[in-house]
């Protein structure tokens, strides 16, 4: 049977569960990017959360919303990083075994944060259809519980949470702007912003190599037959069910971004903010540059997902 929904309560009930073991990220400002954007921007400093991202709110939520007999049989996970460090990372604070699937070729930085937090990993094909055929292969195995990286409604709930301190911090916004992969940050965005500021719009930043997003809310129906061609590895998931839904039932719109503007992006964030973040991170901004009249004038909220980065890989050379 489909999970329901979560909803605004949820998201509530969220953050008072990851209250003992999440931060509360600084909200982070620049003169400087104000005046390239053409508005005034309030970046939500999710690398800054545990784990490097805004994952952590996610996965802690659904591990400790377990029984103790769920938690017991241990968790199961597919990720291409920062959400099966983030599952690893919950685990280790509830003392739980964590199997995490990883499609060939992840990023380095985010395999190491994975071991690092005591995961077992098991390899695969990168491929969704591959993805998913393990984990359900090690569920059966092992009797853990499967907590999806975006779908589940826990997840998306607590990844809620980032905008909901955000909202909170802020008396007024005009719109908030997230990344989009799988669509468990973006939906619970707006299920948060739907409730706490009913007129701040909600938008979502997408690869245009991974628009699958785009062209599901343009033709009112999930379209994810294609392959990614991205340089944001974090955001080359297919949009879920329930995440598809929960956009289209708050009206969320989606820009694309070329990766080159993206890492043109990722570049400022750590000239003008000092802070590392992952091109799948800085498409926030770099949609915010690329319409820049859609913004010009208005007070915009920047969910910065997370800044896992394999320094020995750094693109920028392709932006200089």
């Amino acid at each position: 049977m489909p999970m329901p929904l979560p909803t605004f309560d949820d998201v509530l009930a969220a953050a008072a569960r990851i209250a003992p073991h999440a931060h509360v990220t600084p909200v982070l400002r620049s003169h400087a990017l104000d005046a390239m954007a053409g508005c005034r921007l309030y970046f939500k400093a999710e690398p800054l959360q545990r784990g490097g991202a805004f994952k952590f709110r996610g996965a802690c939520n659904a591990v400790w919303a377990m029984d103790e007999a769920e938690a017991a049989r241990g968790v199961v996970t597919h990720s291409s990083g920062n959400h099966g460090a983030a599952l690893a990372l919950a685990a280790r604070t509830r003392g739980i075994p964590c199997h995490v699937v990883v499609p060939e070729g992840a990023n380095a930085a985010k395999l190491a944060n994975i071991s690092r937090y005591g995961a077992e990993i098991h390899a695969c094909a990168a491929t969704i259809a591959a993805r998913e055929a393990t984990a359900d292969r090690l569920q059966a195995e092992t009797g853990a519980v499967l907590i999806h990286p975006y779908t589940h409604p826990h997840v998306i709930a607590g990844q809620g949470t980032a905008a909901l301190e955000l909202l909170n911090a802020l008396r007024h916004l005009d719109a908030v702007v997230a990344p989009v992969g799988g669509g468990g940050l973006l939906s619970g965005t707006a299920i948060a912003a739907a409730a706490a500021m009913p007129d701040c719009r909600v938008l979502g930043a997408e690869p245009a190599g991974a628009a699958d997003t785009a062209r599901s809310l343009a033709a009112g129906a999930r379209d994810i037959d294609f392959v990614p061609d991205t340089v944001c590895d974090g955001l080359r998931g297919t949009l879920g069910e329930p995440n598809f839904a929960l956009l289209r039932t708050h009206g969320v719109s989606v820009h694309t971004v070329p990766d080159e503007e993206t890492l043109v992006a990722m570049r400022l964030i750590w000239q003008c903010l000092k802070l590392l973040v992952e091109p799948s991170s800085a498409i926030a901004l770099a949609a915010i540059l690329r319409h820049r009249d859609a913004f010009a004038g208005r007070d915009v909220g920047v969910v910065l997902s997370g800044g896992n980065v394999d320094l020995d890989a750094l693109p920028w050379a392709v932006a200089a």
